[in-house]
């Protein structure tokens, strides 16, 4: 198996993090790093009835000659974890404005580790959002922090880093949201046919760099109903939609569409494309979670480096049960591995320049 060192960071502790990460490690997820007090693991591995096997990281310096040693045989239930200690208790369910800081500091760390080559990829577990938005946490969640972090002079293609976008992955589905969290009100004035091409030609370059599809067929779906039905059904598909679409055939790529959105997803219409470019959250998320709702991914493309993450919350409601499934975060795992490892294969580039 090709060796990729992850680092897994803790999300927010009152919530299911843990736990599905000390599942995922039963399940042979080796060569993992993670962030966390080391004593809280050990008692809630023991709490749930699970063997773990901890390496303790004392010295940062260390992390890149220890994690590439990480065996991936003989000791099946192996985690290492660089400690922190807690700034409040942790009450499972409940989570403490304190401990933000501390859980905004291990994303920090994550991505200082992959800088300096200490890990191949980041998988992050969930975040509350509200909870570090009371700590002062000024982004609107993972993607746009993250983002933020990805020094321009870091990221080779144009500073992509500066444009993330959120890509939904399962076994089934490749589906980018071309707008994500706000009222459907406002989604109207965000689809512009700069917008549409930016995201096509990221998607372009990271489904051949990360997912070794060297001539990738993008599917965009229209806003409204039957794709406007000919601008009976709204205009904006064939005044905006269209003509982005045009533009990115006329530079080579494979695109198609708008697309009615209520047959794109059907199984035998899946075979015609490799990804989706949907325009509105539900219209991207309610078919991936339908069709395989429990290994669904979240992963960001744009940045200069590979984070994956479990396509779920916090669930604050199972926290400290050990009944929260750990198929995402496995799923997570094993993605961040595959696109990790078809990056170092990936030789050439697409020649395309995501800010025409």
């Amino acid at each position: 198996m090709d060796r990729c060192r992850l680092i897994v960071t803790p999300g927010e502790p009152a919530g299911i993090g843990a736990e599905i990460l000390i599942k995922a490690v039963q399940e042979e997820q080796n060569q993992i790093i993670t962030i966390d007090d080391p004593h809280r693991l050990a008692k809630l591995a023991s709490d749930g009835g699970y063997p773990l096997d901890l390496t303790i990281i004392d010295d940062n310096s260390a992390i890149a000659d220890i994690s590439p040693d990480i065996p991936t045989t003989g000791r099946p239930h192996h985690l290492a974890v660089i400690p922190i200690t807690w700034a409040d208790t942790i009450t499972a369910g409940t989570p403490s404005a304190a401990n933000a800081p501390q859980v905004i500091e291990a994303i920090n760390t994550a991505v200082s580790m992959i800088k300096s080559d200490q890990a191949d990829a980041i998988v992050t577990n969930p975040i509350q959002k509200a909870t570090l938005h009371q700590a002062g946490f000024e982004y609107p969640g993972h993607t746009e922090f993250l983002a933020a972090l990805d020094s321009p002079k870091d990221n080779p293609d144009n500073c992509l880093g500066t444009f993330p976008i959120m890509m939904l992955v399962n076994s089934m589905l490749r589906v980018v949201p071309l707008t994500i969290h706000m009222p459907l009100r406002d989604i109207f004035e965000h689809i512009t046919g700069d917008h549409i091409m930016r995201s096509v030609r990221i998607m372009a370059r990271h489904l051949a760099s990360d997912f070794g599809i060297s001539a990738p067929r993008i599917a965009v779906a229209g806003l409204n109903p039957h794709a406007g039905e000919n601008g009976m059904l709204g205009q904006e598909d064939a005044m905006i939609i269209a003509p982005a679409i045009s533009q990115l055939q006329s530079e080579g790529l494979a695109v198609t569409g708008p697309h009615s959105a209520d047959t794109l997803f059907f199984e035998d219409k899946r075979d015609s494309y490799d990804a989706v470019l949907a325009m509105y959250h539900d219209q991207a998320l309610i078919p991936v979670k339908t069709l395989d709702f429990h290994h669904g991914v979240n992963t960001t493309l744009g940045l200069s480096f590979i984070r994956t993450s479990p396509d779920h919350g916090t669930a604050l409601d199972q926290a400290g049960q050990f009944t929260a499934r750990p198929d995402s975060l496995i799923a997570a795992i094993q993605l961040a591995r595959a696109m990790s490892n078809q990056r170092k294969k990936y030789q050439t580039s697409i020649p395309i320049d995501v800010f025409k």
